[in-house]
């Protein structure tokens, strides 16, 4: 496929067989409080979606867990027929239960099922990258992911996924996964104060594998923002969009997937993302997660 023209922030990186933009959207904001039920505004959700590809972005994050089903039917309605250019990136492995809870479901028949209703949710006939979620919402946790890469890289020989990706993953089983099946990213929390995938991002950019992180300004203590604070009052800008900034600039695999429920705010990341740091300021900031 043909790279596609952006003007956004970080160029392209190639996506198994797919150019997409660096700079991203995730679409988890877009539901209700706690991520369930509907958004609060219906049509601003709409507006998003629409001007972020507009915009050019390329590539958008989303899962069925989130609403559940809300945030696919919102991509759905605001963009299908999809643009040709269009990556939609989605992830397996988490139910939600009415408490706001999300409960894992892995097993081979959990993880069909949830294919099978992103697909129709979705509207397409194959999905672009299904990422294999493990771990808990305090983070990665020790345990075999090969089971799950198996039943997912069945669907794949059958034609519903076109692409694996893993999420909320140790190195470990990054590497077992790898074992299984060929993956195109991996999707784990990381930013200027957590650095736990330093090592990681290094040696899947030297095999072209794109990381995607999430919670890109999550987990600053108050000491730990004070370089922050400093480097973003010293280029007049949000520490937003040093954090973004210094993500893109930290390795050329990194896709951004910052969400937002405005179309104000979508603007202002990709104002922000566009900050060039100097090579002072990024070695302040790297004094934060070291």
């Amino acid at each position: 496929m043909s790279t596609v023209p952006t003007t956004l922030p970080g160029g392209t990186w190639r996506l198994g067989d797919h150019d997409v933009t660096r700079f991203g959207y995730g679409a988890m904001q877009l539901a209700g409080p706690g991520v369930m039920g509907p958004p609060a505004d219906h049509d601003g959700a709409i507006a998003v979606l629409r001007e972020a590809v507009e915009q050019g972005i390329t590539h958008i994050d989303t899962s069925i867990a989130y609403g559940p089903r809300v945030t696919n039917e919102l991509i759905r309605e605001a963009l299908h027929p999809y643009p040709e250019s269009l990556f939609i990136a989605t992830k397996v492995g988490a139910e939600r239960d009415w408490q706001g809870n999300w409960p894992t479901a892995r097993k081979p028949e959990d993880l069909r099922a949830q294919v099978h209703e992103t697909l129709e949710t979705l509207w397409v006939e194959t999905l672009d990258v299904v990422n294999m979620r493990m771990g808990d919402a305090n983070g990665p946790q020790p345990g075999s992911i090969a089971e799950a890469m198996d039943t997912l890289a069945g669907l794949q020989q059958e034609g519903l996924i076109r692409h694996l990706g893993v999420s909320n993953v140790t190195a470990e089983q990054v590497a077992e996964a790898r074992e299984v099946a060929a993956i195109v990213c991996v999707q784990n929390m990381y930013n200027l104060a957590h650095r736990h995938d330093d090592e990681l991002i290094d040696r899947l950019a030297a095999d072209g594998i794109a990381y995607v992180p999430f919670f890109p300004l999550g987990g600053f203590s108050p000491l730990q923002s004070e370089a922050l604070s400093a480097v973003a009052g010293r280029l007049d800008a949000t520490p937003m969009a040093v954090a973004l900034a210094w993500l893109l600039q930290r390795s050329p695999n990194i896709l951004l997937i910052p969400g937002t429920s405005k179309v104000a705010h979508l603007h202002e990341n990709i104002a922000g993302a566009r900050l060039a740091l100097s090579a002072e300021d990024v070695a302040e900031l790297d004094t934060i997660g070291r």
